[in-house]
Order: structure tokens, then sequence, then C-alpha cells
């Protein structure tokens, strides 16, 4: 049976760099799509999706994660690590105090993953580019509501300890083998 695994974290807290060395290694892996969206938006002229209109890009990320999970699905891969799950989205949508469509918890019922692995905030570690608009202050925040939104849906969180990229990876990879 194929395990769907989702890292998860606020934003900057090495998730991206933990995937990469995943592919380095072989394993299939699903990249963070809302930078996809982000660009995007800014050739069409809006300069902060997420920002100035959260429902749509909000809709926009459930619409590409859920492909992501389905292309998943239909891969022979026995592992496939996605870099953040359906649940983002309402988490961030909480995040804001936004209000959302009750498809958004729906979707994060219906397409579950295997495990959920936490990366938390690093301050040695977080860095700010021009897709990634949040203070490690908030990247803080945004965590816990991460959580909250993870826990929910009925996920028990495995938390990746602090180290270079490699042990990072390597942590996962035990505890999938020992099914922690």
């Amino acid at each position: 049976m194929q395990q769907k695994i989702v890292l998860i974290g606020g934003p900057g807290t090495g998730k991206s760099s933990i995937l990469r060395e995943f592919i380095k290694r072989g394993y299939e892996c699903m990249p963070e799509i809302s930078r996809e969206v982000i660009l995007k938006a800014q050739k069409d002229g809006i300069d902060q999706l997420f920002l100035e209109q959260p429902l749509l890009f909000s809709q926009l990320l459930l619409e590409g994660r859920e492909q992501q999970y389905l292309e998943a699905h239909q891969s022979d891969a026995e592992v496939i690590f996605f870099d953040r799950g359906i649940p983002d989205v309402h988490a961030y949508m909480n995040y804001l105090g936004s209000d959302y469509p009750e498809v958004f918890i729906e979707k994060s019922n219906k397409y579950l993953y295997s495990k959920v692995f936490m990366c938390s905030p690093w301050e040695d570690i977080y860095k700010s580019d021009n897709e990634r608009y949040e203070t490690f202050e908030q990247s803080v925040k945004i965590d816990t509501f991460l959580k909250e939104a993870y826990k929910e849906v009925g996920y028990n969180i495995i938390d990746v300890p602090f180290g270079s990229v490699r042990e990072r990876c390597d942590f996962i990879l035990h505890s999938l083998k020992y099914d922690v």
C-alpha cells in the first residue's frame, strides 16, 4: 500500500530542502505549489494574491493539492512525499481569520495522508524572498494553526528534529521504517 507522507510547517522551516534531498535519493515528491500560484498571479499583475484575494488563492491551492494527491495515487511509487498537504489550505485561512467554504474541510477529510511530519520554525535557517513575505514571527504563528488543522482532521503529527537536511531526511525515513 502506498504511503503518502506530508511535510508541514510554517514558511522557511526547511520542508523544500528536505524534499529536494528526497528527490536526490530517488523518492517521488510533490513540490509546494503556492510558489507557482504566486508567480502566475504576479505575471497577471497581482503582486500579493494571498493578501489581496486570499479566498481565490486558497481555492487555487486546494485544486492544485487535490490534483497532486490524485497524481500520486496513480503512481506506482511505494512512498511519495508532499511539501504541504490539503489541510494547509484551511489552516492558512484560519490564520487569516477568513471565511471559506465547507469543501475545504471536506477535501481535507477525503484525501488522507499516511503520516504527517512537522518541521517547526527554526530561526537559524529562516529566509524570506519574493514569494515568502512572512516574518519569522508570523511563521511561528502559522505553525500553531497548521498543528491545529491537522489534529482536527485526526492526524498524529511527528516532529522532525532540527539538524542537517540529511539528518532530518534520515529521521523521517527511520520513522517510516519503524512506523512511529
